[in-house]
């Protein structure tokens, strides 16, 4: 399992895609691609994403991600929601939302990448169909990058939200919390908007003070991940608190504690007695606690092997069983399934060895 989101093979051909012409040329391409997402979710096929071509249609939202190795043009395109029972009736493939499919590790690395790119594009087009300005309508443009509104001519661009996210360290021990809808054990960094007018440092010391009270001096920048829920940027820290007396905003985290680093390891290894574990891998949050121990990073395995010992399992609307994930880790393939069910799915969801195939 690896970081999920960082990695996209796309060229987004920033240059051509001013360009109304070439972007019509790029979606009548024989090699087109299209992925489909309706609402939140992902429109698969077999456990594959689907990328088939559709008509071009003006009621639909599209938005340009750009053009793969092989010369393909790859589009996003926004269609009815996923809760749509007439969307369903039309079209029985699997939906599936873009935070489970990271969980379950069901996508290569590079589709997961593309398609945060479109989840975000696609949720930003959604909510900015008329001006801030003078409330008219506006026009998607250059695939999508740009939107012109059609009263005063103002300009508007797809927004992403900074966010600092930060492991602090003191003594020994880590400082980590929790928040009530999280999945049952998992304890994670602390992490909040960046304000503005603020530096990144400053958000990353004064998010841990509001919400558990501790002090933080030196900060070290370690790295970012794309966050598509709807379209944040995950930028994250390492810090060295000043202090360790916690005051904690009951209002933003349920918990939060000074961990011993032996027992950090146990909550990534999830060998922790009380079933405590610490960030989901596919998150910046992992790594950094990786980083603040010391520890190196994580490689991950090019495939699940088909002898994994666990795999997640979901009955579907006729009752049928249906595999949609296996690994060699049970807390792992009980986080798919807890994912699976915390987005609000409607088949039960079960963890069995894989044995029982």
């Amino acid at each position: 399992m690896s970081l999920a989101f960082v990695f996209s093979a796309l060229d987004r051909c920033a240059n051509q895609r001013t360009d109304a012409a070439w972007l019509v040329a790029q979606r009548a391409a024989p090699d087109v691609r299209v992925v489909r997402f309706s609402g939140d979710a992902v429109r698969l096929s077999g456990g594959a994403l689907v990328t088939t071509a559709v008509p071009v249609e003006s009621a639909a939202a599209e938005v340009f991600l750009g053009v793969d190795g092989t010369g393909a043009p790859w589009f996003a395109r926004a269609e009815p929601g996923a809760d749509d029972p007439a969307a369903r009736r039309a079209d029985p493939r699997e939906l599936v939302d873009l935070r489970s499919l990271a969980v379950s590790g069901a996508l290569p690395a590079a589709e997961l990448g593309l398609l945060a790119q479109a989840r975000s594009l696609l949720h930003w087009h959604a909510r900015h169909a008329f001006c801030a300005v003078c409330g008219a309508a506006t026009a998607a443009l250059e695939g999508g990058y740009r939107r012109r509104c059609a009263g005063c001519g103002a300009e508007h661009f797809p927004r992403t939200d900074p966010v600092a996210i930060t492991v602090v360290r003191h003594e020994g021990k880590l400082l980590l919390g929790r928040q009530r809808p999280w999945p049952r054990g998992m304890y994670s960094a602390l992490a909040g908007f960046v304000e503005p007018g603020e530096t990144l440092e400053d958000a990353a010391r004064r998010e841990v003070f509001e919400e558990a009270g501790v002090r933080v001096g030196e900060v070290r920048y370690v790295g970012s991940q794309p966050w598509p829920f709807p379209a944040s940027l995950m930028l994250g820290f390492v810090g060295e608190a000043r202090s360790a007396e916690l005051a904690i905003d009951a209002h933003e985290l349920e918990d939060a504690r000074w961990f011993p680093a032996a027992e950090v390891r146990q909550m990534l290894a999830h060998t922790h007695p009380d079933g405590l574990w610490a960030a989901h891998p596919i998150a910046l949050a992992h790594v950094l606690v990786r980083e603040a121990l010391g520890l190196p990073a994580e490689d991950a395995p090019a495939a699940v092997p088909p002898a994994a010992a666990f795999r997640v399992m979901r009955q579907d609307d006729n009752g049928n069983r249906v595999e949609i994930a296996r690994t060699n880790d049970r807390a792992h393939a009980e986080a798919v399934a807890t994912a699976f069910e915390q987005r609000g799915h409607k088949q039960l969801y079960w963890v069995e060895p894989s044995s029982a195939d």
